[in-house]
């Protein structure tokens, strides 16, 4: 990939996490303006699914058919739960912890967990190995948690 194609998609997944960030506050108060963590998530995640289904439908290429929905095998119709999950306790934890806090460790624990799969090459993608490098990064990035927590 051509050295601005990179650095274009390492913006636009910059722009990502941010709104990641927007998103948590949102919710949060969200939260706050209904009186239930569990209706704010469900409330983002209608307007999410909203948001998907419009692009799905206006997006070019074949519709899924009901011979690969059943292909999937069960395993891939779980990932909503673990983003129920995610959406529930950011909710849950923005308004004790802060943004900044919060989100540092989620930063943290999809960067274990990512060099966790990565390393074994679980979930069926291509195995990269945590050696030193990557091992002092997941450190330091755990400190800079630590130091936005302060």
């Amino acid at each position: 990939m051509p050295a601005p194609a990179i650095l274009l998609s390492c913006l636009l997944v910059i722009a990502a996490g941010a709104s990641l960030a927007v998103q948590q506050v949102l919710n949060a108060n969200l939260r706050a303006a209904l009186g239930s963590p569990w209706w704010a998530g469900f409330t983002s995640y209608l307007v999410g699914m909203l948001a998907m289904l419009t692009v799905a439908m206006a997006a070019p290429g074949p519709r899924p058919s009901l011979a690969a929905l059943r292909g999937a095998g069960w395993p891939a119709w779980t990932g909503g739960l673990f983003g129920a999950a995610f959406i529930a306790t950011a909710i849950l934890m923005i308004p004790r912890l802060g943004a900044a806090t919060v989100l540092a460790l989620i930063v943290v624990g999809q960067m274990l967990c990512g060099m966790a799969i990565d390393h074994v090459g679980a979930l069926g993608i291509t195995p990269h190995p945590a050696g030193p490098l990557r091992l002092l990064g997941a450190g330091l990035l755990v400190l800079g948690v630590l130091l936005v927590r302060r």
